[in-house]
């Protein structure tokens, strides 16, 4: 594998430390970060520790661990296999190692300084598979049954050690669309560690319809306190982590079709570490439009369609900390709410309205969103479809162009400016697929005139810099200045770090592939994997919560319900780059990633001006002083 300085290197940013205290508790801490194109942070207090791994292949065993802010350029780091010195890897190294010498039952740790972090097991099949706690059919007021699979993930450290654990939402096989009628089963979610062990379930109960558009779901860290909350919509009869029940127990309000349009509804933060509820309000955002024009109830329909369109995201709306924003509706009116959670109470910081067809945000919004610093101010704005919102929620842009299904926020080149690339339902002359600034200027478009369903943005082609966009009308690939590339175009679903390179891979259909090395893995035939939401083909979960820099991916079993499966790359690579949770855009994306139309997340700085080379630190620095 040749060496990762083949691009171009810029300066590594300078990082502001955690407070001295954080550090005494724990080995290894996160600082906040300034990044280009970020608010600065990654999510109030979070850290985490070097997230080694290990996994058994037919040369050996394969080991890769986390590259912090903190650390040196030319960190040397020592792998231990049962305790004992195998390796010592410099800067001229990655960090990851394939030991010959290993097997199934080798125990490793890597030292970094004074620092080894705990000893793990390999994991013996080439993947961790998890056993979950299959939630217990359900029936029907019809008399129907419904059964589970796993469904959408997120990671997040809920116990403050530094180490991730994960929280799952439970699919119900009746889950519906807002556009059709039915029943469904309630929405459940649960936290496991990575040792498989179940922390908590909280069950949102029977006036919570089930569906990939009615429970958004964050998992961050909003109070600072080193351990994440659990935030979502609940009601009446919602049952938390130590099985208390919100409101009223009794309230049923579903309708004959399976709707619910009545009742409260309120907005619940729950502990990480127990599932506790701990602070539950009212859901600001009325399910009728407060100015009735002559459309149905003012959203287009009556019968909740529109107004249970709900999304979600965290975002850093002073620059210091985090705040939690939950939106209801896109396609006509839209309600966006900010919330700030100190530890014992969730206070609104602001409350957006558009209610008017034409303005603000009204008719503009997508499936997802996307947050970064837009107009350079050290705070986050919010990217809403075809417009955004600035951080102190109103207007700063909007495009005209209307809902689309896929939206992508990314920096590129030189300037690491961010872009956005998105594609749009629109059936008339406007664009179906197009890119902009972050100021909301439209670059360059191409015009489709039919519902243009999927797009992607990624850096495929090593020949091309910088990013190349797609979509599902383009028929080719596109430079992001606009010249067409290729007559070839590659999968829209999901990119994805893998090969050890500078260029992103594709993921689709449990499948890895390389634009101009073809497939990588096919994890459907390797292990019975199976990706989810239909003809979405997503992952569970896509991030970099283990390991080094590449990303893992997290996929549903295709015959037992109850079990998932946890892959990681085992390719070398020289590349040293800092896990990419520490880049605020990224992090901010694992977030919001199970929102609506999964997305998958991108980073806020271009990956090569991300690689850590001592040299070239060196060299900014001196330029610096």
């Amino acid at each position: 594998m040749k060496r990762c300085v083949q691009k171009m290197i810029s300066k590594v940013p300078v990082w502001i430390f955690l407070p001295v205290f954080l550090l005494v508790f724990l080995p290894v801490s996160v600082p906040a970060a300034e990044t280009a194109s970020g608010a600065g942070t990654v999510p109030a207090g979070e850290r985490f520790d070097r997230g080694l791994i290990a996994i058994r292949t037919p040369e050996g065993v394969f080991t890769s661990w986390r590259m912090l802010p903190k650390d040196d350029a030319e960190a040397v780091f020592t792998l231990l296999r049962d305790g004992r010195p195998i390796a010592s890897l410099d800067a001229r190294h990655g960090t990851n190692y394939l030991d010959p010498e290993g097997n199934g039952e080798s125990v490793y740790s890597v030292r970094c300084g004074e620092e080894v972090s705990p000893e793990v097991n390999v994991w013996t099949d080439g993947s961790l598979t998890l056993t979950l706690d299959l939630p217990e059919e359900q029936t029907m007021p019809d008399g129907s049954v419904c059964r589970y699979r796993p469904n959408d993930m997120t990671c997040a450290d809920l116990d403050g050690d530094g180490r991730l654990e994960l929280v799952v939402k439970w699919d119900p096989s009746n889950s519906h669309d807002n556009a059709h009628d039915g029943s469904t089963g309630t929405t459940i979610f649960d936290a496991y560690t990575l040792d498989g062990k179940k922390l908590w379930r909280v069950d949102l109960g029977v006036n919570v319809r089930s569906g990939a558009h009615y429970s958004p779901f964050l998992v961050c860290d909003l109070d600072g306190n080193g351990r994440a909350e659990l935030l979502c919509k609940t009601a009446d009869g919602t049952i938390d982590g130590l099985g208390r029940i919100l409101g009223d127990p009794k309230a049923d309000y579903r309708r004959e079709n399976g709707r619910i349009l009545d009742g409260p509804e309120f907005l619940t933060v729950f502990d990480g570490l127990t599932g506790a509820a701990l602070c539950t309000v009212d859901y600001p955002a009325p399910r009728t439009v407060r100015r009735m024009d002559k459309s149905r109830e003012g959203w287009g329909d009556d019968y909740g369609n529109r107004c249970d369109r709900f999304l979600a995201c965290a975002a850093s709306l002073d620059g210091k900390r985090t705040s939690a924003v939950f939106c209801r509706g896109y396609y006509t009116a839209a309600y966006v709410m900010a919330f700030d959670f100190d530890g014992q109470m969730l206070k609104l910081r602001w409350f957006h309205r558009s209610e008017t067809p034409g303005e603000g945000l009204y008719g503009e919004g997508n499936h997802s969103l996307a947050v970064g610093d837009l107009d350079g101010d050290g705070k986050d704005e919010i990217v809403f479809g075809a417009a955004a919102l600035d951080d102190d929620g109103t207007v700063l842009y909007r495009t005209g162009l209307g809902h689309g299904d896929a939206l992508h926020l990314f920096a590129d080149g030189e300037d690491e400016k961010l872009r956005v690339f998105a594609v749009h339902e629109m059936k008339s002359a406007d664009y179906g697929m197009e890119v902009r600034s972050a100021e909301g200027k439209v670059l360059w478009g191409i015009r489709s005139g039919f519902d243009v369903g999927r797009g992607m943005a990624a850096d495929i082609d090593p020949d091309s810099p910088g990013h190349e966009v797609w979509s599902s009308a383009s028929n080719g690939v596109w430079s992001l200045d606009g010249k067409k590339l290729s007559d070839r175009r590659p999968s829209q679903n999901f990119r994805i770090y893998w090969d050890g390179d500078l260029q992103d891979e594709l993921f689709d259909r449990g499948c890895v592939e390389s634009w101009k090395n073809g497939r990588l893995e096919d994890f459907g035939k390797r292990k019975g994997a199976a990706a989810i939401n239909g003809t979405k083909s997503n992952p569970n979960l896509q991030a970099d919560f283990l390991g080094d820099w590449r990303e893992e991916i997290i996929l549903s079993d295709a015959q037992d319900p109850a079990r998932i499966h946890i892959f990681s790359t085992t390719i070398p690579t020289s590349c040293r780059v800092n896990c990419l949770l520490t880049d605020h855009v990224y992090r901010m994306a694992v977030v919001w990633q199970n929102t609506g139309y999964n997305q998958p997340p991108h980073l806020g700085r271009p990956l090569f001006k991300m690689v850590r080379d001592p040299e070239v630190e060196k060299r900014e620095m001196r330029k610096e002083k």
